[in-house]
């Protein structure tokens, strides 16, 4: 049996609705961030970095949400969630998938916690400020590549499409969200509307805003 370890609404998200839209059985233990039980003995054990998500799978034991979203879609190919193996297709595959987690998830970090990279109040919005443009900019960026495609690598849903959801979502409360974006907006509502994630939702206990 699969176990994922995470929290609502954060980087474990990506990986859940992989697994519902595979169709796995498998276990889902919510943490509680007010209780730290991601910062606990037991769960550093597993993940020394004391994050989520992870997902321990017979033997191995894997974190970093890209990651554990690579270690699906190649253990289940059946399912579709990443093109195929030595194709251009799956070369963009990797280029997007890790521009999202190096690239706009590393500026959500710096967004979400300022005080990593400034000290006092002002320094701190101001550090805040300038990774919202930036997140705004690279949004940009994923709308446009999107273009009119039905999912964000054409008309195949991939692995691509949680994560890039998942990331949006985190931009709900922003003063320019992803929603507001021409091809961004519409496309957000279609990876809401799959079963898996809404599931997912249910599951995490999560309400509107969505994204």
């Amino acid at each position: 049996m699969i176990t994922l370890y995470g929290m609502p609404s954060t980087a474990s998200m990506a990986p859940h609705i992989l697994l519902r839209e595979i169709g796995l059985p498998f276990d889902l233990k919510l943490l509680s961030r007010e209780k730290a039980e991601h910062k606990s003995d037991d769960y550093r054990r597993l993940n020394p970095n004391g994050r989520v998500p992870t997902l321990v799978d017979g033997d191995l034991v894997l974190f970093e949400a890209a990651a554990i979203c690579l270690h699906l879609a190649d253990s289940y190919p059946a399912a579709g969630l990443a093109p195929a193996l030595g194709t251009a297709e799956r070369a963009h595959f990797y280029k997007w998938l890790v521009y999202l987690t190096n690239t706009v998830q590393a500026d959500m970090l710096v967004y979400f916690y300022p005080e990593r990279h400034a000290e006092g109040e002002a320094a701190q919005a101001t550090v805040r400020s300038m990774a919202e443009e930036r997140l705004f900019g690279q949004f940009v960026l994923l709308d446009r590549e999107l273009g009119g495609n039905l999912w964000f690598l054409g008309e195949r849903y991939s692995a691509v499409d949680p994560y890039l959801f998942m990331l949006a979502r985190w931009t709900r409360f922003m003063t320019k969200p992803a929603r507001t974006l021409p091809n961004l907006g519409p496309y957000l509502a279609r990876v809401l509307a799959r079963p898996a994630v809404q599931a997912v939702f249910a599951a995490e206990g999560l309400s509107d805003p969505y994204y």
